[in-house]
């Protein structure tokens, strides 16, 4: 589908006849956003689409408008964008409730330049009239409390009881009831929509789990990983327990969100070499790393994003790739024809699905498009490189990564001017608002940043 096609609205209709209908896409933020219509409402709109304020993407986790973001139409009189359903996204909810995921288009048919699900689209559209498909695949890392959203609330998101005990230990069997039957409930959930999940266990700190979704095109996981972490919440509600994606929510360990991409061609695998990483992967490889200190400002987007960035404590910290090295950034599984693929460590738990993927699609297209070569892998361990080793560290904080992005002239071809000068704008009013508003750089983990940051996106 080319950028400037809209996503079919023929689709199949509803099975049965529902009550209302979940008009579902994501901020910019990366929250779940929309609105709920009635059938009627729905069927005049199905192919035309539904006002939406753009003012949507103006809007920051603190509900206040952003001012000095170079999106050009927020200039003048704040009109109205199109939301189209894609209709190969429509389920049912639940009974009584269907729900569609959508896409943001201007009045004159043009994608809107910063929409996420248009830009995996037409990044996904870009590697395709290369001659290649890509399936990715993501392990989502989140954390789960006892308590309900409102006691949660009531304390400020502190000194809240981990989900399965106090004790972190991954793929430990021994975990009590109520934290296996949170995840059966989810993974029953993810069923009856359709969404495939191949795995969950614990993780590393005290209530922390991973789950992941299986292999799939690049809007479609997108999707699914949206529409996961709904789904994730929701039960939550019901159980009377709570979860958070923040990147770091206690002064434990943080949760990232690998993305593991492959490509291929005539159904092979490109990545897959008798003797190792082939000359795609490489090529793909040299992108990635090319434009990783960029990317950091879609992978880590919030300013407690940066707190998982220390060394030995499971994030990468170094602009580095190596073959099965889960210590550098980029890890590549290599030599098997089907299992061959790129696994991308950098994001976080509080990432926008669609940015981060749009970022990571971006930099194998440009390392494929213009054959850039990969630097030498790391070997032994990417974590705590001398600084004579010829790596560089990884953006460390939002500063950083918004001048590294700013000055990116890869990204900014591949992801449009227009996005990046808003994406840079955006971060920096988030900056702005930490500073201004509460945020205590020297805190372990300020109050203004859980108040924020852990109930979205």
């Amino acid at each position: 589908m080319s950028e400037h096609t809209r996503p079919d609205s023929a689709g199949p209709a509803p099975s049965a006849p529902a009550k209302a209908v979940r008009l579902e896409a994501t901020g910019h933020d990366g929250s779940f956003l929309g609105k709920t219509v009635t059938p009627a409402k729905f069927a005049s709109g199905r192919e035309s689409g539904f006002a939406f304020a753009d003012i949507l993407f103006a809007i920051d986790l603190g509900d206040e408008f952003v001012f000095g973001d170079a999106f050009p139409d927020w200039r003048g009189n704040l009109y109205d964008i199109s939301m189209i359903p894609d209709m190969d996204t429509l389920v049912r909810w639940k009974p009584g409730l269907d729900a569609v995921i959508g896409d943001y288009w201007l009045r004159d048919g043009r994608p809107v330049p910063i929409c996420p699900r248009n830009m995996v689209r037409r990044l996904a559209e870009h590697l395709r009239e290369l001659g290649y498909s890509a399936t990715v695949a993501v392990e989502i890392e989140t954390t789960l409390f006892e308590e309900s959203v409102q006691q949660a609330r009531a304390r400020g998101y502190r000194d809240l009881t981990p989900l399965g005990g106090a004790t972190g230990a991954t793929y430990h069997l021994a975990r009590s009831k109520d934290w296996v039957d949170y995840l059966e409930a989810v993974t029953d959930r993810l069923d009856e929509l359709g969404i495939a999940w191949e795995a969950w266990t614990d993780e590393a700190a005290a209530g922390q789990t991973e789950l992941n979704l299986a292999p799939a095109d690049p809007v479609s996981l997108s999707d699914s990983w949206a529409r996961t972490k709904q789904v994730m919440r929701e039960v939550a509600f019901e159980q009377d327990h709570t979860v958070t994606f923040m990147a770091k929510p206690t002064s434990g360990f943080g949760q990232g969100a690998h993305i593991n991409l492959s490509l291929h061609r005539d159904g092979a695998n490109q990545f897959y070499a008798p003797d190792g990483p082939s000359e795609v992967m490489l090529q793909a490889v040299g992108g990635l790393m090319a434009t990783m200190a960029g990317n950091t400002l879609l992978a880590l987007p919030q300013i407690t994003s940066y707190r998982r960035l220390v060394d030995l404590s499971g994030p990468p910290t170094t602009i580095s790739w190596g073959v099965n090295n889960k210590t550098a950034a980029v890890r590549a599984i290599a030599g098997h024809p089907k299992y061959s693929r790129l696994e991308y460590r950098l994001p976080g738990s509080d990432v926008n699905p669609y940015y981060a993927l749009a970022g990571v699609l971006a930099g194998v297209v440009a390392g494929i498009e213009r054959r850039m070569q990969a630097p030498p892998q790391v070997d032994d361990m990417a974590w705590c490189l001398p600084d004579d080793s010829g790596i560089e560290r990884i953006p460390d904080s939002i500063t950083k990564a918004i001048a590294a992005l700013d000055g990116d002239a890869v990204l900014r071809e591949y992801l449009g001017d227009e996005f990046v000068d808003f994406w840079v704008a955006s971060r920096r009013w988030e900056w702005m608002e930490f500073h201004t508003k509460g945020g205590d750089p020297y805190a372990e983990l300020s109050a203004w940043e859980s108040r924020r940051y852990f109930e979205f996106p």
